[in-house]
């Protein structure tokens, strides 16, 4: 698998009943903690590897550092934070590299393993499938209210809490419970990933706007302006592709398309299996909400009801 799926990351077939997981991926900081900054990181780029069914197993680091105005404790505690993720995930750091440049950014390299057999894909969910959501959403607009200097302690914890956690347990259930397809809602936003799972499966996710959660002050920030570039720039773009688009205001759709970082799952599965998913998440104490639905195709790839 490649990229003209538009899958989370690339595989490739080692023995018959194992695969490598290939992704990478380098983010900006999104809080001012450097340890925190390293662990969000970190989650972001094996986030990839979970949302494809697999095990990440290696990684190496990729970092960007402005050597000459910054001091070199600041590197060494982002990358602490990043180790401190992998050693959670059971990941284990092989390498990496360091570039100076004007503008520190960060990020992995990560391979992991699956069986070709269990591979979840993107594009594969099916008509009757329910939809499920694993993280709520609205980092991207906290980030950017951390940035406007907005944002209070509590609001930046509970941010940086969601993009540290791992979505390993939320995948390994979904391996658990069958499911058809997902992925990791990241920089297009909950509506640009849903579109690509749609429209690369042949159907339309009908999304129920009521049950799809939002992190805490979401809609204060909006009206104060707090919205990152990216947040129009996918609303723009995935416009066309939502069917009864204007049933809600604008400030109330632009979560929707909120860049997110280490985002949730968002997982299909048949109603049987979604039940058994939303009950085990419950029992174990994960997060998981059911958002919506998959109907055969219609006029556009995604429904707001």
């Amino acid at each position: 698998m490649g990229p003209e799926t538009s899958d989370d990351a690339g595989i490739y077939r080692i023995a018959p009943e194992c695969a490598l997981v290939e992704t990478a991926d380098i983010i900006t900081p999104l809080v001012d903690d450097p340890f925190t900054f390293g662990r969000i990181a970190a989650a972001n780029a094996i986030s990839d590897v979970y949302a494809m069914g697999g095990r990440p197993v290696t990684a190496m680091n990729l970092a960007f550092f402005p050597a000459c105005s910054m001091d070199g404790e600041i590197l060494r505690q982002i990358l602490a934070g990043g180790q401190s993720t992998l050693k959670e995930a059971g990941v284990c750091l092989v390498g990496g590299h360091t570039v100076e440049d004007d503008e520190l950014k960060y990020g992995l390299s990560v391979t992991g393993l699956v069986n070709p057999g269990q591979i979840i894909r993107n594009s594969t969910a099916r008509p009757g499938d329910e939809l499920i959501l694993t993280k709520p959403l609205g980092c991207g607009i906290i980030s950017t209210a951390i940035k406007g200097e907005l944002a209070s302690p509590e609001t930046i914890q509970e941010a940086s809490t969601w993009m540290m956690q791992l979505n390993r347990e939320s995948a390994q259930l979904m391996l658990q419970c069958r499911a058809s397809a997902a992925t990791d809602v990241t920089g297009f936003g909950l509506f640009g990933h849903a579109c690509e799972m749609a429209r690369g499966a042949g159907v339309t996710f009908k999304l129920e706007f009521s049950s799809i959660p939002l992190m805490s002050g979401i809609t204060g920030f909006i009206h104060e302006g707090m919205v990152p570039a990216g947040c129009y720039r996918n609303r723009d773009y995935y416009q066309p592709f939502v069917h009864n688009w204007g049933l809600l205001s604008e400030e109330a759709l632009l979560p929707m398309f909120d860049p997110q970082t280490s985002g949730g799952l968002l997982i299909a599965l048949s109603p049987e299996d979604a039940e058994t998913y939303l009950d085990e998440s419950s029992r174990r104490g994960l997060y998981a909400r059911r958002i919506g639905s998959v109907l055969p195709v219609q006029s556009h790839p995604l429904e707001i009801v």
